[in-house]
């Protein structure tokens, strides 16, 4: 995408120029007309009632935090030190920085293993934000967050699920 300001070539999907700064999510947004196109652009996350985030702390086990995600049947745990997220552990992370390795797990901390800083949606951030994030970074779960607090997360599941019940 070209920036109107600065004439900088961006990689797609970006919010704003790499070289400038501008702000680019308005340009070639397709506007809602109506049924589920509209749906998705202008549907805040709160209305997806998202699930309930698996919180740990950072010096929990990794395997009890695995135990816990197959307990509860989720994908991702959000883990948080005093309050505030610093990092995700996902069913990929098990599987690329656990699995098939010598790591005692009952011994090292999932801080150790775990996706510091992940990108975060707020409760007002539109269905389509998401859906971007999604699709462009290739996110499976994510945190959503108010006041840097973790509250829920959104995964394409969940994403799929709320498409499928509004497609009619």
């Amino acid at each position: 995408m070209t920036c109107p300001d600065c004439g900088h070539a961006n990689m797609d999907g970006l919010d704003a120029c790499e070289h400038c700064g501008q702000d680019l999510r308005s340009i070639d947004i397709p506007r809602p007309t109506h049924g589920l196109q509209r749906r998705i652009m202008e549907t805040p996350l709160k209305d997806l009632d998202p699930a309930t985030a698996l919180t740990v702390a950072p010096s929990d086990a990794v395997f009890q935090v695995i135990a816990k995600m197959k307990a509860q049947r989720l994908g991702s745990a959000l883990v948080v030190d005093r309050g505030r997220l610093v990092g995700i552990f996902t069913e990929r992370d098990a599987l690329e920085k656990v699995a098939g390795r010598r790591l005692d797990t009952k011994k090292i901390p999932v801080r150790d293993v775990m996706t510091p800083d992940p990108t975060v949606m707020r409760e007002d951030d539109t269905l389509a934000r998401a859906m971007h994030q999604i699709a462009v970074a290739g996110y499976r779960h994510l945190p959503v967050v108010d006041e840097g607090k973790p509250l829920r997360f959104i995964s394409v599941r969940g994403v799929l699920r709320y498409l499928n019940d509004h497609a009619r």
